[in-house]
């Protein structure tokens, strides 16, 4: 049973107003930012601006995190929106139940930059990461939504590249197919309030237009044989919810250990969005429980 914080979440985006004027594409992103950074972050945060690969990024530290343990996170917003200060909340409730300094990177955006553009941000961030001076042993990647998508295909670059990867990654939610051929997303008892068909297709049109399926754009078809552990979770509310499920069995076919969570009723991403929620609680713990265990 979701949590009241969870429902209360639901009750917000379902009651809301539709707008009189479609929002343009920057309204989307301050929109986005906002209802992100209406969550408060704690005191004892410590946030440090700069600049990684060339992209505005931010190292968030709780009191427990390790200097000497790293996660590259990559926010989620359908390539077209999201950035490092929107996800300063999250990435602090990440970092305090990881005992790691989160890099927040506001890779590049679509329309602006089309794929593959993300992830070679995102390569390349993971490169820098590790060149100053951090142990890959002592790294992951980890993204929600588009950015959880990105992560996987990150570790696929990164091993097609020769570079040493990472012992593990997480996935919330992770935008697995931009080819939109999921059954749940024409399920109507998805009955996903966070994200529908046609804001997928908006986001696929700006960031992949030619060939969404591809397997840069789209893990689900790429060749996952050796990648490392992975920890995924996704709500089954979500229309996303085929984009795990069959990525889970896919990856799992080709040899990858994936740690899957699947929780009852609930929506999109409901770990970054309902940060009071039980359920968002203990997702973050299952993750600290996850990355300890590879970590050693």
């Amino acid at each position: 049973m979701p949590s009241v914080e969870h429902e209360a979440f639901v009750t917000v985006l379902t009651t809301a107003p539709a707008p009189e004027v479609s929002p343009t594409l920057q309204e989307q992103r301050d929109n986005y930012r906002a209802m992100l950074g209406a969550n408060p972050i704690a005191d004892d945060i410590t946030i440090e601006e700069t600049t990684i690969a060339g992209c505005a990024a931010d190292w968030v530290s709780a009191p427990n995190s390790d200097k000497g343990k790293a996660i590259l996170y990559l926010h989620g917003g359908g390539y077209i929106m999201g950035d490092n200060i929107g996800y300063r909340e999250f990435a602090s409730r990440l970092a305090r139940a990881t005992g790691a300094r989160i890099c927040v990177l506001h890779y590049s955006l679509a329309p602006e930059a089309e794929c593959p553009a993300a992830l070679d941000d995102s390569v390349a961030a993971f490169k820098e990461i590790v060149a100053s001076g951090i142990s890959v042993a002592n790294t992951a990647i980890a993204g929600d939504s588009a950015g959880g998508g990105l992560a996987i295909s990150t570790l696929v670059a990164l091993r097609d590249g020769g570079v040493a990867l990472p012992p593990c990654a997480i996935g919330f939610s992770p935008w697995t197919d931009l080819a939109l051929t999921g059954d749940s997303i024409d399920d109507p008892k998805s009955n996903d309030p966070f994200v529908s068909k046609e804001v997928l297709q908006g986001m696929v049109f700006a960031y992949a237009p030619n060939d969404p399926g591809n397997a840069v754009a789209s893990p689900l078809n790429a060749d996952c044989s050796g990648l490392p552990p992975l920890h995924i979770e996704t709500g089954t509310r979500e229309i996303l919810l085929s984009d795990s499920r069959r990525f889970v069995e896919k990856a799992r076919a080709e040899g990858v250990d994936v740690d899957y969570f699947e929780g009852e009723g609930l929506v999109h991403v409901w770990p970054v969005v309902v940060p009071e929620g039980a359920e968002s609680k203990d997702a973050l713990k299952r993750c600290g429980d996850f990355l300890a265990k590879h970590w050693g």
